[in-house]
């Protein structure tokens, strides 16, 4: 396993804020449907890089704001959305996050989710738990469906889903306590990790978007799955069912399974 500073890490990501909280204008560009990119995003993905560039100068880098074609997934990778929750973003929304992930040959074995806003660090090593900020953390106990916060992902840039996705929705809020839809996939697995709430669903997420969440679900106890059941793929585009170790599973036997 390759051997990381986290400590360095941490303030390397914690030294972003002021890019995310102080900016006046922001200058948007649109990538694709509903998917969208500041001067922001590049600003905070070109600081980050370079940070880990003098840190760890063998470590690759994956970016959503970069091409990718390049990465072995044998070998040491940062993984990082640099801001996740763009349209949040946008519209001045305070509801978006830093996410970096450290992978080694194909298994996450560091994650960091940063909301800026409220200065919560969530992050996690493979095998050493997870934490907010210095205070350990686990997932919810909860193992009614019934008794469940479930948030939701509406998988924006694909408006071919929308009859499907709603539909899915729609059966998860007549079994739950209620739905709730954020737009920032990596604060919603970290607010499973933490046990805000009980399971986390979205049919259409990349890498960038839930690899640290993906730790920090698993290391609090937590499971992480594709809608049939299946392990993820740490390389590619996947669905994810985030839950505590009971709700995850529910959803997946009883609604996930045939989306």
């Amino acid at each position: 396993m390759v051997e990381i500073d986290i400590e360095k890490v941490k303030k390397l990501v914690r030294d972003v804020r002021p890019l995310f909280v102080s900016h006046e204008k922001v200058d948007v560009k649109e990538k694709g449907t509903a998917d969208f990119v500041t001067q922001i995003d590049i600003m905070v993905q070109e600081t980050v890089q370079t940070g880990l560039k003098e840190l760890y100068p063998d470590i690759q880098f994956m970016g959503e704001e970069k091409d990718n074609c390049d990465i072995d997934f044998g070998k040491p990778v940062w993984i990082l959305d640099p801001i996740d929750g763009t349209t949040n973003f946008i519209h001045d929304y305070c509801h978006s996050t830093l996410s970096l992930a450290l992978c080694d040959n194909r298994k996450i074995v560091m994650g960091i989710v940063y909301q800026p806003y409220t200065e919560e660090l969530f992050w996690a090593l493979e095998g050493k738990g997870a934490w907010l900020n210095e205070e350990r953390i686990c997932v919810s106990s909860t193992r009614e469906l019934e008794r469940s916060l479930v948030t939701v992902g509406t998988s924006p840039w694909k408006h071919e889903l929308a009859d499907r996705n709603f539909e899915l929705f729609k059966q998860i809020f007549l079994r739950c306590s209620d739905i709730r839809r954020t737009g920032s996939a990596a604060l919603d697995l970290a607010y499973v990790a933490c046990g805000r709430t009980e399971a986390f669903v979205e049919h259409d997420l990349k890498p960038w978007d839930f690899a640290a969440g993906l730790l920090l679900v698993k290391e609090a106890k937590g499971t992480v799955t594709d809608y049939r059941g299946g392990e993820i793929d740490i390389t590619a585009p996947s669905q994810i069912a985030a839950g505590n170790g009971y709700i995850g599973e529910i959803l997946v036997k009883e609604l996930l399974k045939d989306f």
